[in-house]
């Protein structure tokens, strides 16, 4: 038989958590902003290692899709999506341009080379685009002093048929954490976009499930939100979880026990010892390692289900084992279903916390030797 591991994607948690975010959108609504804004669905990274696949299918109903990779932007369009696709990154290179023109992809514009690759590229069909500001960020965008020499060339680009739509971006270095930075960043934009025509864009995860921020925003243009990790049933805030948001876990990593043992008190497990029991224990092996994608620095108390009970992780994660504490589980044997993370067991915001990093990493860590199937 196979190896008992498998990644499971939820298609209809993908469609709720999107549902989830347009709700709460919608009810931060004001009479200055009263539409809500359209929705960008971020499916990055494989969709976060999701698949662009069930992405696509899970959030058929948002506005548009958001994404770096060129052939990911393709392989939407030959699933059949007719809405905006935007390249967050843009292109890279002139030839990109005529991929652009013929799949009808929205850019992104954060640096002079890419406005001069368009100026001599000169498509067959006017382009949509974004130019984008660096309000603190300090990784893609014009600076202040740039942004408006920027903004009036894609104008002039416009009016030469290059470009057609022509809109302004930006994103936030810290909406998960830090409100009056975010506050600080958003009034830059505000007074370098302020009288500028064309849609924009300036708000990621924790920005769009922060009620009301996106109507501070000055235009009356057209606004579209980005909304990326919670899609996907992660917290991008570090002191809540998903179930506080609303939120349904869209990927399940789940294993089985393949080996159970006693062992007494003062003996060590796995590489190192670096967990010692301190009484006598059953311990259970999991068909699951870091060659999985499960992280390697996860360390002893790192949450897991196994039959349905919460217990430990304890030791040091291998290639492709791990062990965790029987104790409160005294009916597990070999066959128990284990959870890693996902329904039936810890977030994986839970489990990323707990070894140092963050839910987006494991999420699109998941290796591809790990079977997965699609619910829908």
């Amino acid at each position: 038989m196979p190896r008992p591991i498998s990644a499971t994607v939820s298609v209809s948690s993908l469609s709720h958590n999107l549902q989830r975010v347009a709700n709460g959108l919608q009810q931060s609504c004001n009479a200055a902003k009263p539409l809500r804004p359209r929705v960008w669905a971020v499916i990055k990274a494989n969709a976060y290692g999701h698949g662009i696949d069930q992405a696509v299918q899970g959030f058929a109903q948002a506005d548009g899709l958001a994404m770096l990779d060129l052939n990911e932007a393709v392989r939407c369009r030959e699933l059949g999506w007719t809405k905006p696709i935007l390249l967050l990154e843009g292109f890279f290179e002139p030839g990109d341009i005529a991929v652009l023109d013929e799949y009808c992809l929205t850019t992104s514009l954060h640096c002079q080379e890419q406005l001069e690759m368009l100026a001599a590229a000169k498509p067959a069909n006017p382009l949509n685009a974004f130019v984008k500001l660096n309000v603190g960020m300090n990784r893609l965008g014009f600076s202040e002093y740039a942004f408006p020499d920027a903004y009036r060339q894609a104008q002039q680009l416009q009016q030469q048929g290059i470009l057609a739509s022509v809109g302004k971006m930006s994103h936030f270095a810290r909406a998960d954490d830090s409100p009056v930075t975010t506050t600080q960043q958003l009034q830059v934009f505000n007074r370098m976009t302020q009288g500028l025509p064309g849609p924009f864009s300036v708000c990621n995860s924790a920005a769009s499930l922060t009620a009301g921020l996106w109507t501070t925003v000055s235009s009356d243009e057209e606004q579209w939100v980005r909304p990326g990790i919670c899609l996907y049933g992660s917290s991008p805030f570090e002191d809540r979880l998903p179930d506080a948001l609303g939120l349904r876990p869209a990927m399940t990593l789940a294993a089985q026990l393949i080996s159970v043992r006693e062992i007494p008190r003062g003996a060590g497990v796995g590489y190192g010892h670096v967990f010692t029991a301190s009484d006598a224990m059953r311990i259970g092996i999991v068909a699951c390692g870091y060659a999985d994608g499960y992280p390697r620095h996860a360390g002893t108390g790192t949450p897991i289900c196994v039959d349905g009970v919460r217990t430990r992780l304890v030791g040091r994660v291998s290639m492709d084992m791990l062990a965790v504490d029987l104790t409160p589980v005294p009916q597990a044997g070999v066959g128990s279903p284990v959870v890693l993370w996902g329904e039936g067991g810890p977030s994986v915001d839970e489990v990323a916390q707990a070894a140092g990093t963050i839910g987006y990493e494991l999420l699109c860590a998941v290796a591809p030797r790990v079977p997965r199937v699609i619910a829908v």
